[in-house]
């Protein structure tokens, strides 16, 4: 006999802010009652365990009480007692406490327990009667899934991976551990392999929202808007009123720019579910707050005040020290910013300092002057490729929407590929002739990758700040390709790392320390293609100067990429498409000087990296 509670909790989402949905792991079994039930005992719990099938939850409470007035020992009747409280979301906390006790060999009760702790915040105390249901029965599905969800809000993605891969391994066609699977492993920047469980768990569970939701989610960050929208209005034909799907439509708005139905659908999405914290998060992304967002404040303040996972807590930190920083209240600001990035080291993804230096290390001495500046055979001869690259928040996304209103050229967002190339060029140990015998083949997959965006256009961006890396790579194997490098002040460029909620940023963003060895490194690098590199290949554009002489910087840029001059580029905030990085928002409006010498306002708060002024001006 069995009974199955659905215990509501807002679960972490693939795009890190958050879902609401009815959870699925939380199975109470009414096992068979021993021998100790004879008789009528027995029919009666039989009786009871189908009343709560029939959803008869009033019924089976006030039954279950009177018969623990004589019975009160009775560790079933507690236990079904439990379960139709929390199937009520109801107190349960009591019935399941004593039923663990009267039953402390029974793993469905433990598990049941930690479901009930688990809806009240208390993920600790859940951890140990997840951990001990799992105990009395290893292979218990539910168990494992609810312990993995439970650990990946506290910020343990690994084990949360490993619990999920045992449970599929003993259920490989359960929809919804395929779709916790590609949950953790889209928070691991595993993209392809989580969209392929998410489509697993549809083909599983055709019509299933939250895999449907999830799967948005993933084809948004790959730039798949089309796909990711029919996702979300497949998610809503099954459920109108799902504030997840809701929320990821108005991101795709926010996407293109439409930031008007973007807020709307935020809005009906919080009125459908106050405490749904992706909303809160989006309104404060996609436009600038003001002093009259009082209401919002207060929302924020009280979910922050009840219990949370720890991505939600991370993301309403950010949007609340977004507000205090548009509102002009810089201390606070930056006190709501520090705790996010305090916050967000819980998820221990540690930054090894000495693996960037040597990796570094590698690209200086591998693509010296010698290599780079030989021309090798079989490489390309396109100019289609253009890059623009940079520390992330240097502009990027700003160069990438002016050139990409030029009628000629397509934006194609954050290409990636050049990570993974020499990544792959390490693992081969390729060096020197064996080096250059590969770079045919990488221009012709990257060419191919580009040239699916393209369109027709007779240049593609790809703005991949993180490309500064492998300039001499690049540059061997497309000689002919134009590298812009976005230039900010360094302390404006760090403090707007610090404050953002980057998905995909490495994991030095949230430490002073950590970001200004990963500044350096940069500059380090930087310097070494300026001396390699040659001057047809790479062009310095200062950020400030951009905002300071728009048309004068634009038409420079279009003349380095070989195109002649369009008006157009200057009303680029006009520019319809699709922008999924975090600039979304500032490259829709007009230049101004706002965002310059922003760090002024923190500057009591930057003295750990104020070494760095001085270091960039060296270099």
């Amino acid at each position: 006999m069995s009974t199955t509670v659905k215990a509501g909790r807002n679960d972490p989402c693939p795009c890190g802010s958050g879902r609401k949905y009815k959870h699925c792991h939380g199975t109470a079994q009414a096992a068979p009652p021993t021998a100790a039930a004879e008789g009528g005992e027995l029919a009666e719990l039989t009786q009871l365990v189908g009343m709560l099938h029939a959803g008869a939850l009033a019924a089976v409470e006030q039954r279950c009480r009177k018969r623990l007035e004589a019975r009160p020992l009775d560790g079933m009747l507690w236990k079904i007692l439990s379960v139709a409280l929390l199937r009520q979301e109801r107190d349960a906390m009591p019935s399941l406490r004593r039923a663990a006790e009267l039953l402390p060999r029974d793993p469905e009760t433990h598990l049941n327990l930690g479901l009930g702790l688990a809806a009240l915040g208390q993920r600790a105390e859940a951890v140990a009667s997840y951990r001990q249901s799992l105990a009395l029965n290893p292979s218990g599905v539910e168990a494992l899934n609810a312990l993995g969800d439970v650990l990946r809000e506290l910020g343990e993605r690994g084990e949360a991976l490993a619990l999920y891969e045992r449970a599929l391994g003993l259920d490989p066609r359960r929809a919804d551990t395929l779709c916790n699977l590609g949950t953790v492993l889209f928070e691991l920047r595993r993209i392809g392999d989580a969209e392929q469980s998410f489509r697993r768990a549809l083909a599983e569970r055709p019509g299933y929202v939250p895999a449907q939701i999830a799967l948005a989610a993933v084809l948004r960050v790959q730039a798949r808007t089309a796909e990711a929208e029919a996702c979300c209005q497949a998610a809503l034909a099954a459920d109108p009123r799902s504030a997840h799907a809701i929320s990821l439509l108005a991101e795709l708005h926010a996407d293109r720019g439409r930031f008007t139905e973007a807020q709307e659908l935020f809005e009906r999405a919080i009125a459908l579910d106050a405490k749904f914290t992706t909303a809160y998060c989006g309104i404060a992304q996609h436009r600038r707050m003001r002093q009259e967002d009082i209401a919002w404040q207060r929302g924020v303040e009280t979910l922050l005040a009840g219990p949370l996972p720890l991505g939600h807590q991370v993301s309403l930190r950010y949007a609340l020290g977004k507000y205090f920083d548009d509102t002009g209240r810089y201390d606070e600001a930056f006190e709501s910013y520090a705790w996010a990035n305090e916050l967000s080291k819980r998820f221990r993804i540690g930054y090894d300092r000495s693996r960037l230096t040597q990796r570094i290390d590698r690209l200086i001495g591998t693509f010296d002057a010698t290599f780079v500046r030989e021309r090798h055979p079989g490489v390309s001869e396109s100019e289609l490729p253009v890059l623009i690259v940079g520390m992330p928040r240097s502009g990027t996304s700003l160069a990438e929407q002016i050139l990409a209103s030029h009628p000629q050229v397509f934006g194609a967002g954050e290409v990636r590929f050049w990570d993974d190339a020499f990544t792959a060029l390490v693992k081969s140990d390729a060096r020197g002739e064996a080096l250059a015998r590969e770079l045919p083949q990488l221009a012709r997959e990257y060419l191919a990758r580009l040239g699916a965006h393209s369109g027709g256009q007779s240049r593609v961006i790809d703005k991949m700040p993180a490309n500064f890396l492998y300039l001499g790579l690049i540059h061997a194997a497309f000689p002919r390709a134009r590298i812009l490098h976005m230039q900010r002040h360094p302390l404006d460029t760090c403090l707007s790392i610090y404050f953002q909620n980057f998905f995909n940023m490495g994991p030095y963003a949230n430490d002073f320390g950590n970001l200004g060895h990963y500044y350096e490194e940069y500059l380090r690098v930087m310097a070494h293609w300026r001396a390699v590199l040659p001057a047809t290949a790479l062009l310095e554009v200062s950020y400030e100067g951009l905002l300071q002489d728009q048309e004068g910087w634009t038409r420079r840029m279009l003349d380095f990429v070989g195109l002649p001059w369009d008006p157009r580029c200057l009303d680029f905030h006009q520019t319809e498409r699709v922008v999924i990085t975090a600039s979304r928002w500032q490259v829709r409006q007009r230049l101004n000087s706002s965002s310059a010498g922003r760090w002024r306002n923190y500057a009591k708060h930057l003295t750990p990296l104020e070494y760095l002024v001085e270091r960039a001006q060296r270099r």
